[in-house]
């Protein structure tokens, strides 16, 4: 219970951070996007002020008519030379005398004057400035004022207005849509950061699970062995006067469980290694056959020694770039399995081969095998197929690990299967990467 309400609290933490995060996203997104529109419609409207304003100033005479030359009416100029005379229609000039008054009425209209500029006042703060405005809360325009340079007429500020109301419309409903799909998207993203808050949570449970397993496993396999030893120990301190002859058993069996207990932490060690990446291979160049037959020698006077066979059918000639530390111990790990695993009159067998461009070593034997069904456990750290069997065989269940650590490390592949006749098949397949011995 303890262990699903941290999970669960874990979960809606990275829900939370992961809500956060697209929403900041889709809002920078959005607010980047709303400008870019705004930015763009009003160029084009800032453009025209500006052409407006240049072609006012070059003139030197500031009536609309004497922006209007015949040889300038010729169709046949290209559009963007026409537009420097005739401007947008929507642009109107206004023009102000220095005692702030409008001189030009007649020709922007009387009704205009009268609904949008009769009480209007100039503003000659911000000359050179193009403005935003909204004329009787009802219209919006852009606005430039600037300084009349011609001296032969009473206008000492000339003002241009170009309505935007269209830009305006479409800067407004923009924005409702970039509000309505940011609304949609922080929807969505609630959705999608529970989804992927779920599977962030999927490796840290699988990892607290294989930790808390790990934990009560070497628990476990390290309280036998030290019970045996205090009990024995503690016997023997009940007698101090017995001679050792006498209690051979008890020591004897107290030196088992010790060498069993040094064993397991050596490879509890090995593991932790492995799992932090600490323990790093130091290769060179290794002969194959060579080398399998000197690691595999003294186990064959062992499985003579226990009324076994063992054969060796070495045909990969090739040297290879490996751990040889490493590849020692996995060798190591798949003889012992097999001499445990076997009784009297089996076989077991060691070949090297090159199949598929790889390395491949076998070991084989006749022995009492693996059941189909736990095959796909048999590399699983603590597994044991029959835990009392593999007690009494001294077995702890991490050595198959270790030997798929081993190999993985030098990018190869370790499989179990049934050997045809009987017993249990290892295939290791390692790279090839060095040349044929000649």
């Amino acid at each position: 219970m303890f262990k699903q309400k941290i999970f669960r609290k874990e979960q809606l933490k990275f829900m939370v951070l992961n809500l956060i995060a697209f929403t900041v996203i889709f809002t920078i997104f959005g607010f980047i996007i709303y400008g870019q529109v705004q930015t763009t419609l009003f160029t084009k409207t800032d453009e025209e002020i500006n052409e407006f304003k240049s072609m006012i100033l070059e003139n030197q005479t500031l009536g609309m008519n004497s922006l209007k030359h015949e040889n300038k009416l010729d169709r046949e100029l290209p559009p963007d030379e026409r537009k420097r005379f005739f401007p947008n229609p929507r642009i109107m000039m206004v023009n102000w005398n220095e005692n702030g008054e409008i001189i030009n009425q007649d020709q922007i209209g009387t009704s205009l004057y009268e609904n949008y500029l009769q009480d209007y006042e100039l503003d000659t703060q911000n000359l050179d400035v193009i403005t935003n405005i909204t004329l009787n809360d009802l219209y919006d325009f852009r606005y430039i004022v600037f300084k009349d340079t011609n001296e032969n007429d009473d206008v000492e500020y000339v003002q241009l207005f170009i309505n935007t109301d269209a830009e305006q419309t479409i800067i407004h409903n923009f924005g409702n849509l970039i509000i309505l799909c940011s609304s949609v998207f922080v929807i969505l993203s609630i959705s999608a950061s529970f989804f992927l808050s779920k599977r962030m949570m999927k490796p840290i449970i699988q990892s607290w699970n294989k930790q808390t397993e790990f934990v009560e496993n070497a628990s476990h396999e390290l309280r036998t062995p030290l019970t045996i030893i205090q009990n024995k120990l503690e016997l023997l301190l009940t007698e101090p006067q017995e001679k050792i002859m006498n209690k051979f058993e008890n020591i004897a069996l107290s030196l088992s469980e010790t060498r069993r207990l040094s064993k397991l932490t050596s490879d509890l060690l090995t593991l932790a290694r492995a799992d932090s990446a600490e323990t790093q291979l130091v290769k060179q160049v290794i002969d194959v056959d060579s080398f399998v037959n000197n690691v595999c020698t003294p186990y064959i006077d062992i499985a003579e020694s226990q009324d076994k066979h063992l054969w060796l059918k070495l045909n990969s000639k090739i040297n290879i770039e490996a751990d040889e530390q490493r590849l020692h111990q996995l060798l190591v790990i798949l003889l012992d399995n097999a001499l445990k695993y076997t009784a009297e009159q089996d076989s077991i067998g060691v070949k090297t081969y090159v199949e598929d461009n790889k390395i491949v070593l076998e070991v084989t034997d006749t022995g009492i095998g693996i059941k189909k069904q736990n095959m796909k456990y048999i590399f699983d750290r603590f597994y044991r197929e029959d835990r009392a069997r593999s007690r009494d065989t001294g077995g702890t269940g991490l050595g198959l690990s270790i030997a798929h650590w081993i190999v993985t490390k030098h990018n190869g592949t370790i499989t179990v299967n049934q050997n045809q006749h009987k017993g249990t098949m290892f295939k290791v397949r390692l790279p090839k990467k060095e040349i044929t011995k000649p």
